[in-house]
């Protein structure tokens, strides 16, 4: 099951940018990247475990622990490209334009952005962390643009701009209005 949530439905601007978020998580679950992931969390796991029964000293277990995480950002970064890559491909088999994706991950972009600027978040998403799970957003959207470089031109496929917006016209996001109002951390 595919969930999204009213902030993404609210960020997206038409249907092929929804679809691109829907159509890179199907990718996900198409290619067993969870499976996967829990494997290697596995295998970092067991390698901690036996570097600190067999090695007594604990910088030597700090640093295999440290290349293990290393190494399970990398994969899961990876697993994010191959999810934009594929997400392209099945949102334009459905008819979608490609370029949803590009739209999507800049609008997510400067949302990060201005949430950065305004205090929300202390991390810059542009900037490289070599333990993230996610690549860097200017990274993404260089490789969305690409990709649907590759499979169609600007304009091709459905967008429906006007439909999505009238669709969403008056959706409530953000906290829940029924449980009160929200003021800083009040």
């Amino acid at each position: 099951q595919l969930y999204v949530t009213r902030g993404l439905i609210a960020l997206a601007n038409d249907t092929s940018e929804l679809a691109s978020v829907l159509s890179h998580e199907m990718s996900h679950v198409t290619a067993r990247h969870a499976a996967i992931r829990e494997d290697q969390a596995r295998q970092v796991a067991l390698v901690s475990r036996v570097v600190q029964d067999v090695l007594s000293d604990p910088e030597t277990g700090a640093l295999a622990l440290a290349k293990s995480k290393i190494a399970l950002a990398s994969f899961s970064r990876a697993q994010e490209f191959e999810a934009d890559d594929m997400g392209i491909g099945i949102a334009v088999r459905a008819g979608y334009d490609p370029y949803g994706a590009v739209r999507f991950l800049t609008s997510m972009g400067r949302n990060a952005d201005l949430k950065s600027n305004a205090g929300q978040s202390h991390i810059d998403p542009r900037a490289p962390d070599f333990l993230s799970s996610h690549p860097a957003t200017p990274e993404r959207i260089k490789n969305a643009q690409g990709n649907a470089r590759q499979l169609a031109g600007p304009g091709a496929g459905a967008r429906d701009k006007q439909g999505y917006l009238e669709g969403i016209n008056g959706m409530v996001y953000g906290e829940d209005p029924s449980e009160g109002f929200v003021r800083g951390r009040r």
